[in-house]
């Protein structure tokens, strides 16, 4: 089978798309299938292009048997709709005369958040006359209006008509949440046609380990200390000034340290905040490379989820939940009750938290502080709820469908 998918994001930028599809198609094509991905050159968050790469029209490359070919797009920050979308939309009119010249792909993938990606899918599947399979990763363009970047204007209007034009236009469609399913088919979408592929961790990176990286320790001035992390997106939808508030609550307690680990739109924001504020118990530490988070995590005592008060948000899995079962890091979630609660409580991987109630993070993060036979079930609980999670097990399960689709 050649599966032909077109993302936004791909190694070695290290955001949940880039990182799903990069681990999926590893997969596939050590089973013997041969994998295109159609991407853009590295630069998210920042918009920068990371070193070792141009922004030109068309260029290739190998990774570990996967073919990547990029394409040029108009490169801006992860903020600012207008110029967001304007770099969406370079991206789909890039991608689809790229994929015009892959040789014999058997189906084709676009994937999410945003819709302008699966548009160049569909509109390669229609010309070629191969399966189009869109793998939902966000309910958009809801979650722009959910963070509040964007009021519900004709536009916005429009992109839903997009949206669920795309919904009936798919020959598949692959959910990265049950919920997103469950929504999908309340408004209309036929059950039939929708397939449920949780994200999931690498366990080949990612295991527990009885040490925290002694060197970055001292770099980040993090040695005998009990350190909560977040690590991952930093943006609109994280609410991580209550986080900063909780973080102040416990300057006190000078053993207990926050760590952000990531960018996003929400980064430059947080590190002035962090400054204007004193914030001593507080490191913000740049964006990581991938085979440097298992050594970033391994600082973390708690992981920390947080996400907005938002309806929307009871249906999202953010992805860094499975990277610390991974770990076996104990976490705490600050998130409406939803799909990602439960699978932390169903776990007992770690403790809820009203979302947006900085109060209480702070008492949970001192409870945990100061009960360290607690916090050791929850690190076990977690260890052993990550092998549900496995990677390997989630592209094979997204290859059974594919496979299934081109032999109907």
């Amino acid at each position: 089978m050649h599966i032909l998918f077109l993302t936004d994001n791909f190694p070695p930028e290290g955001n949940a798309p880039a990182t799903r599809t990069y681990e999926h198609a590893r997969e596939w094509v050590k089973n013997g299938h041969k994998v295109t991905i159609i991407t853009g050159v590295p630069n998210f968050p920042e918009g920068k292009v990371f070193e070792g790469y141009q922004n030109e029209w068309y260029q290739k490359e190998n990774i570990d048997g996967i073919e990547v070919r990029r394409v040029k797009t108009y490169i801006t920050a992860n903020e600012g709709f207008v110029k967001r979308t304007l770099d969406f939309l370079s991206f789909m009119v890039t991608s689809f005369f790229a994929g015009l010249f892959v040789k014999k792909p058997d189906v084709i993938v676009g994937t999410s958040p945003q819709f302008f990606t699966a548009c160049s899918a569909w509109a390669l599947s229609a010309i070629r006359r191969k399966p189009f399979v869109f793998e939902l990763r966000d309910i958009w363009p809801a979650s722009i209006t959910a963070v509040g970047a964007m009021d519900k204007t004709i536009v916005i209007r429009l992109l839903e008509k997009l949206e669920m034009f795309l919904y009936r236009r798919a020959t598949r469609i692959i959910s990265v949440t049950h919920s997103f399913k469950d929504e999908l088919v309340r408004r209309g979408i036929d059950i039939s046609k929708i397939d449920v592929v949780l994200n999931g961790v690498d366990l080949s990176l990612y295991s527990p380990v009885s040490a925290k990286d002694a060197e970055l320790s001292r770099e980040f001035n993090l040695e005998n200390k009990f350190v909560v992390g977040y690590v991952g997106t930093h943006g609109l939808a994280h609410a991580l000034d209550k986080v900063l508030d909780a973080a102040e609550s416990l300057m006190e307690h000078s053993e207990i340290h926050f760590i952000f680990a990531g960018g996003g739109a929400a980064k430059e924001s947080l590190d002035n905040e962090i400054k204007v504020r004193g914030l001593t118990n507080v490191v913000s530490i740049p964006r990581q490379s991938k085979h440097m988070m298992p050594r970033l995590w391994s600082l973390c005592d708690i992981s920390l989820i947080s996400l907005k008060d938002t309806p929307l948000f009871k249906t999202v899995i953010p992805s860094k939940i499975f990277e610390s079962m991974g770990m076996g890091i104990p976490i705490i979630i600050t998130a409406p009750v939803g799909e990602a609660t439960e699978i932390i409580e169903r776990a007992g991987a770690g403790v809820i938290v009203r979302p947006e109630t900085p109060e209480e993070l702070t008492n949970v993060v001192f409870d945990l502080y100061e009960n360290k036979q607690t916090l050791r079930s929850y690190s076990i609980a977690s260890a052993k709820a990550s092998q549900e999670f496995s990677r390997e097990y989630s592209a094979v399960k997204m290859e059974g469908v594919l496979n299934k689709l081109i032999k109907e």
